[in-house]
């Protein structure tokens, strides 16, 4: 595919979004995907991100594969794509037999720019076997909230490991000198995390277009808390003092979700709970009522707002810390989209823990959990053959998947495709491990600098701000 002319690719921007010309980098990362170079893409929430990959796509005769963790996140931007009326569909397994027939049928036909799905979608025998098909032009793989590929990929997601397999095997049914660009877009991605997305998706000499996530609006906050009650209590005050305002309340567990809206309920707030324990229907229904104003505050997991284009969140609030700043970072980032002042306030047990211990429980509990999966995986890959199928290896035991994509993390597995693999028996090699990444969050919350600073240590930034002036920390020096 020859690359348009730039004049039709700004006049098409300015036709199909409205907006009257781009803002830094979208331009040069449509040039660099239109080019049919691998790019990585870390843009903070707002950014513009997926009109990056979606002008391209429609710039193109064949489909561009969209890889994307959520439901809605893929309902939301596709929703958007077709009140433009353009040729776009998510296929997931929600979906009704007969639209995901028809889904599939627009796909072989060549009638869809930009078909979004999850790795495991991408990753099922059938469909895999329609990409694999040489008559389908397929423009590109973009790799969507990129950052879950490394919170999720080693046990909660594996097939996210598998997702540098798919371009050579792509590539083995298509002609000689055909090109297949992978661009990752997130706005999230330490050094570390760059690093595992590059060497995952087996990137070719990326463009690199990296952007701090600093919001210069967004004030942030740690408030200790000693009790349970006090918790709730600080909550139901914030509520109260910003009546009417669309914000978001972060919880880690579901049954935390239930039970906080329930109380918000009977003290006469409009909110609802969400989850990922509740259909796809009540999901659908209570975004579509925050996103309208109808429920100004959701209590939510972190299952709620990947993705989600509301601007005129003014707070973020969490009940519980997330385990990770990533996590963070993504969590807060929903609030002040519009560049006017925001807030995120997040709240902890003391530092000791005697009084309130449900913060160092909670993070107890992840870290066994993790750990007990990593365990058992590494456990069970000791039984496997040393080459086979991801199909074999799952009749022998339902963690095979994981075993897998640990040892793929610890540099003794190599994909020979998406489905077939070879196990070395190569030293494990170190890698960040999560343990790691907890403690950097810890570290966030405890540390007596300016708040971004922080923040933008972490992500690789670390000279890039003088103190925000609006943060806690901040204001107490100023006071």
């Amino acid at each position: 595919m020859s690359s348009p002319d730039w004049t039709l690719v700004r006049n098409t921007f300015r036709q199909t979004w409205g907006y009257s010309d781009f803002r830094y980098p979208q331009g040069e990362v449509v040039q660099t995907l239109l080019q049919q170079q691998d790019a990585l893409v870390v843009l903070p929430t707002g950014g513009g991100k997926s009109i990056c990959f979606q002008l391209p796509a429609l710039l193109g005769g064949g489909v561009t594969l969209v890889v994307s963790p959520l439901v809605a996140l893929m309902e939301n931007q596709v929703q958007a794509l077709r009140q433009r009326h353009l040729p776009a569909a998510a296929l997931h397994s929600e979906l009704p037999r007969s639209q995901q027939k028809s889904i599939i049928n627009a796909l072989q036909t060549q009638q869809l720019r930009l078909l979004y799905l999850s790795p495991e979608t991408l990753l099922t025998p059938k469909i895999w076997q329609i990409l694999r098909q040489p008559s389908l032009q397929i423009n590109g793989l973009m790799l969507d909230e990129a950052h879950c590929l490394v919170q999720w990929g080693d046990t909660f997601r594996p097939a996210y490991r598998r997702l540098g397999a798919v371009r050579p095997a792509l590539l083995q049914t298509r002609p000689p000198g055909t090109s297949l660009p992978i661009a990752a877009f997130t706005a999230t991605a330490n050094p570390a995390a760059q690093y595992t997305i590059r060497e995952v998706l087996q990137l070719r000499s990326p463009k690199l277009f990296l952007e701090n996530p600093y919001r210069p609006h967004l004030a942030l906050s740690v408030i200790h808390t000693y009790t349970p009650r006090q918790r709730k209590q600080k909550l139901l005050k914030w509520l109260q003092k910003h009546p009417q305002q669309s914000g978001l309340v972060y919880v880690r567990t579901r049954n935390d979700s239930e039970e906080l809206a329930q109380l918000l309920q009977k003290q006469g707030f409009t909110v609802a709970p969400y989850h990922a324990g509740l259909t796809p229907g009540q999901r659908r229904e209570i975004e579509r009522q925050w996103l309208t104003g109808q429920v100004p505050v959701v209590v939510c997991t972190s299952a709620f707002g990947m993705g989600v284009d509301k601007p005129d969140v003014r707070w973020v609030f969490h009940v519980h810390a997330p385990l990770l700043l990533s996590e963070y970072v993504q969590e807060i980032g929903r609030a002040g989209r519009d560049g006017k002042a925001a807030q995120a306030v997040t709240l902890i047990s003391e530092p000791t823990g005697w009084l309130d211990p449900s913060d160092q429980r909670r993070q107890e509990f992840f870290e066994q959990r993790e750990q007990s999966l990593q365990d058992k995986a590494f456990q069970l890959s000791g039984k496997l053959p040393r080459s086979g199928t991801v199909e074999a290896a799952l009749s022998q035991s339902p963690q095979a998947a994981i075993a897998l994509s640990l040892l793929h993390s610890s540099g003794q597995l190599t994909w020979l495709d998406p489905f077939h693999y070879q196990i070395h028996t190569t030293k494990p090699r170190r890698t960040q491990t999560n343990y790691q990444a907890f403690e950097q969050m810890q570290s966030y919350l405890r540390d007596r600098r300016c708040r971004w600073q922080v923040i933008l240590e972490a992500f690789g930034f670390g000279s890039s701000i003088k103190p925000c002036g609006i943060c806690d920390r901040c204001r107490s020096r100023k006071h």
